[in-house]
């Protein structure tokens, strides 16, 4: 079986949403039903400036290894039907998003200078979702997925969120770290969530 990187469109991800929140609950071990959740979230999301989303998908071709989308077009309907490994996906920060007023609190709140708040905050990329599915990790699938989607972005900086983890000692920690995300914030609790989280950023291009 090949693996394929290809590029969704917004109307890709509505049709392949189903497959693509399935990914998410199983790499996040969250229960079933919080695919329901956030569905209307993700979708909303599509509509946002600057959004692009990538995946990770398996044809039944005879060759096997990764391969780059953009090498071999795939038609509509092997995507349509391809199984989906992974996704991810984000959008360009904005004053009036959720996560961005999230952000900027805790930076005041960490006595981060008014002048570094306003550079981060002027010019990022939110990765808002990178996930495999557990079948298809420890492959470089999260590395690839994440270089495709931060390719030739005009902003300067890339933020993220991840689960604190006690050693930074799982597989999405190791992807940030070898890619030269470092702190913004740790410990972040954010509204509605009782789990630390960690901001994480890096200049751009990667």
């Amino acid at each position: 079986m090949a693996t394929y990187l290809v590029d969704l469109s917004p109307s890709d991800m509505q049709r392949r949403l189903g497959d693509a929140l399935s990914v998410y609950v199983d790499a996040m071990r969250y229960p079933r039903g919080t695919e329901d959740q956030r569905a209307s979230m993700w979708l909303e999301h599509t509509r946002r400036p600057g959004w692009k989303a990538v995946a990770a998908v398996q044809l039944g071709d005879a060759d096997n290894g990764l391969h780059d989308g953009a090498q071999r077009s795939l038609t509509e309907a092997e995507l349509a039907t391809a199984s989906m490994l992974g996704v991810a996906y984000g959008y360009c920060g904005a004053p009036d998003q959720w996560w961005q007023q999230q952000v900027v609190s805790g930076l005041q709140r960490s006595g981060a200078d008014r002048m570094r708040i306003a550079e981060l905050m002027s010019s990022y990329f939110e990765l808002t979702e990178l996930h495999i599915h557990p079948r298809a990790q420890g492959r470089g699938l999260g590395e690839a997925l994440t270089r495709r989607l931060l390719a030739g972005r005009a902003e300067a900086y890339v933020l993220l969120s991840t689960p604190e983890i006690s050693g930074e000692a799982n597989r999405a920690w190791r992807l940030y770290r070898r890619l030269g995300f470092t702190d913004v914030i740790r410990g972040y609790r954010f509204v509605g969530d009782p789990r630390p989280f960690a901001i994480l950023g890096r200049t751009l291009p990667l």
